[in-house]
């Protein structure tokens, strides 16, 4: 039986295309960046033309993109610089973030004295504006607002231009991890009021271990990393110089294709969500399912006894590929502080399937025909 992956949100497949632009840099074009002889000038260009490419399909200058590890470190360097650099003095951040946030956050509260406050929740998954503007309102300390895009366990997605005009009317900073959303959806950075994203990826068929972070041209930061001059003197140590070549090349891509590949994926989400009320009793759905929505991603409830407690294994025994929540922590039994922010009880057992461009209507029958014989 051939596997069916269900699981992109965590991770997708390395385009052939991707691993073709990287490969030469693998081989022959072995040089150090840093190096001043013709090995390394050549290698050094090659990045810098990734990062023009990079900056221009996200509407930024080549100066505001700097190259990381992925989207854990690029939040890691915005947050603590937040602290460290800009002088706030609060961090206003949601509980359903990612936890690259979540626990930077955390522990930035714990150690370096900062207050910490979270926006509340709709019932709907959604950011309370309101609560938002309240919080910012009743404390005139310096604040960095740090809501994600797109939340990767359900889905929901905020309204970047409301939320970041709500910070520049109180004065804070707006920092957003757009993990789930660079190379899913279009960017024009420069008439966007948000002052940090970060991007992974491994999310849209680049390789692992190499992300971006944009920092508006008129903030300055420290780096996070220390040791070196790369990277603009922003981020020491070699760079990861097929990663980088990879990930311009998986952005030149998704953004080539995304009209025609965004409503393909679409369709396969509206065609799993309509099998799944058909043929499976009692299933309800997590989020703003069909309407401020990534469309690569389903997140569904089913009632809880002894089958659906099984379900995930039950699937990975027949070759099936999805994720209880959130992937980054997948080993770990604990319950999903998404799930349970939502306050939806115990009594249901929550799957998240998500998407790409190589899954099929077919493979929907298969999962749900599985489904059915489980259940």
């Amino acid at each position: 039986m051939e596997r069916i992956y269900f699981d992109n949100a965590a991770t997708t497949s390395l385009d052939p295309q991707v691993l073709e632009a990287m490969m030469p840099f693998m081989t022959e074009k072995f040089g150090n960046p840093s190096s001043i002889y013709s090995y390394g000038r050549e290698t050094r260009m090659a990045i810098e033309q990734a990062r023009k490419s990079v900056a221009k399909i996200l509407g930024a200058r080549p100066a505001e993109i700097f190259f990381t590890s992925g989207g854990t470190e690029s939040s890691n360097t915005i947050l603590q610089a937040a602290i460290h650099d800009l002088g706030c003095k609060h961090i206003i951040s949601s509980p359903i973030e990612h936890h690259a946030t979540l626990h930077t956050v955390e522990h930035l509260a714990k150690h370096a004295g900062v207050k910490l406050s979270w926006v509340h929740i709709l019932p709907n998954g959604h950011i309370d504006t309101a609560h938002l503007e309240q919080l910012l309102s009743e404390n005139p300390e310096k604040a960095i607002v740090s809501i994600m895009h797109a939340n990767n366990e359900i889905g929901n997605m905020i309204d970047i231009e409301a939320i970041g005009s709500i910070c520049k009317k109180h004065n804070a900073y707006f920092h957003s991890d757009t993990v789930q959303t660079v190379g899913h959806f279009p960017f024009k950075l420069s008439e966007m009021p948000v002052d940090f994203i970060t991007g992974a990826g491994h999310k849209f068929h680049g390789p692992k271990g190499i992300g971006m972070l944009y920092i508006n041209e008129n903030i300055k930061i420290s780096p996070l990393v220390h040791g070196g001059a790369q990277e603009r003197n922003m981020r020491a140590g070699t760079e990861n110089l097929y990663g980088i070549i990879g990930f311009a090349k998986a952005l030149e891509l998704a953004t080539a294709n995304y009209e025609k590949e965004s409503v393909y994926i679409q369709s396969l989400k509206q065609y799993m969500h309509d099998q799944l009320i058909a043929k499976i009793p009692g299933v309800s759905f997590n989020g703003d399912t069909f309407g401020k929505s990534l469309y690569t991603l389903l997140s569904v409830n089913f009632p809880k006894n002894e089958k659906t407690e099984m379900i995930l294994f039950n699937l990975d025994m027949k070759q099936i590929c999805a994720s209880g929540g959130s992937a980054c922590s997948s080993g770990a039994q604990q319950g999903s502080h998404v799930i349970q922010a939502l306050e939806k009880g115990d009594d249901i057992v929550t799957i998240r399937f998500s998407f790409s461009k190589h899954n099929t209507q077919q493979e929907i029958d298969t999962v749900i025909e599985a489904l059915s014989t489980m259940l």
